[in-house]
């Protein structure tokens, strides 16, 4: 899959990473809120500019582990305010994963959701990826209810099942197939 970007939606614009995006990466990667629930700590500013160098060239699906990730920026304004992933888990079961990480000035607003709708229209339509999953630690709420939001139904809990910055965490898992989201986009779009 080589997508044409930038991805519109109704107020964002999802386009892939450039250099000039290292300092307001920083800006919500740098937060100790931000990596809570991330396997990163908090980045420095170099660690943000070698972050993003990465993204730059990761815009497309081809092989297991494969990565689509892009930067998410309000339109009208151009501002960057978080980032949205895609990974080809496996190419010949089609299964995929999306995740988002979000500045926290910009939360609550819908963007999370909006963007993840556009990268499920991608993955679906044009990626012809079967199965999506997302995952998110069991004490992020806000995650979980935008999976649920999405249509994704709940397919694990796992307990105690690794050691996550010095503790045992738990993890949700999530998912929707390729069959189900036409309808869950239609429930989605009607609310």
């Amino acid at each position: 899959m080589h997508p044409d970007y930038p991805l519109e939606t109704a107020r964002l614009r999802l386009r892939p990473f450039t250099r000039g995006d290292v300092d307001a990466v920083f800006d919500y990667r740098r937060r100790e809120d931000v990596a809570r629930y991330l396997f990163d700590v908090p980045l420095s500013r170099e660690e943000c500019a070698l972050a993003v160098q990465q993204r730059i060239g990761q815009v497309a699906l081809e092989a297991d582990d494969d990565k689509i990730i892009l930067g998410v920026e309000l339109a009208d304004e151009g501002t960057l305010i978080g980032e949205v992933s895609l990974i080809l888990r496996n190419l010949d079961a089609r299964q995929g994963e999306i995740g988002w990480i979000f500045h926290p000035d910009y939360q609550g607003h819908g963007y999370a959701t909006e963007a993840a709708v556009a990268l499920l229209d991608l993955a679906f339509k044009d990626g012809e990826i079967h199965r999506v999953m997302a995952r998110c630690d069991a004490r992020n709420s806000a995650s979980a209810k935008l999976m649920e939001r999405l249509g994704m139904r709940r397919e694990a809990h796992f307990r105690e099942h690794a050691l996550f910055k010095g503790e045992w965490d738990e993890e949700f898992v999530y998912a929707i197939l390729e069959t189900e989201w036409p309808e869950k986009r239609l429930i989605f779009l009607a609310r």
